[in-house]
């Protein structure tokens, strides 16, 4: 007897790569933004990374946002928040497991801004799928000046 096939909507690797960036902003402890990030080489996750308070501090979710108490706007005055972008908790993590990120792929749930735009250069990163935008266009600067592909989907 031959087997039925079940339709199934299966998605590319892009889509799969951002619903898993998607994923991991869930354990984000900011309180403006929840980003999640995914390094991935030949369709493999690498690291991930969410944005939050460095390992042993207090989140913002516990002790509040420094950035919303002094209404500094989005995109600006970065070393004004305590946590890290996910975008460097994912190169972190890579690092401190030694998994080299060259030629690899970053799927983000926003734009980076342009710190970490400048750390995914010097990682050697390949290009970029982001799921939104953010307000930093030095950051997309340069990214273009660095010949990263940046592509929204």
């Amino acid at each position: 007897m031959k087997k039925k096939r079940i339709p199934h909507n299966r998605p590319s690797w892009d889509e799969y790569f951002l619903e898993v960036a998607r994923l991991v902003a869930k354990r984000s402890t900011c309180l403006r933004r929840s980003v999640g990030a995914v390094l991935v080489k030949d369709k493999r996750i690498l690291a991930t990374g969410y944005n939050g308070a460095p390992k042993g501090l207090g989140h913002c979710l516990d002790i509040g946002c420094l950035r919303d108490k002094l209404k500094i706007p989005s995109g600006e005055r970065h070393e004004l928040c305590r946590a890290l972008h996910a975008e460097q908790n994912a190169l972190i993590q890579a690092s401190l497991y030694g998994i080299s990120v060259k030629d690899s792929f970053l799927y983000a749930t926003n734009q980076p801004c342009v710190i970490c735009a400048k750390m995914l250069i010097n990682a050697g990163i390949k290009e970029i799928v982001i799921a939104d935008g953010y307000p930093d266009k030095m950051a997309m600067e340069f990214l273009k000046a660095a010949k990263i592909k940046v592509r929204k989907i």
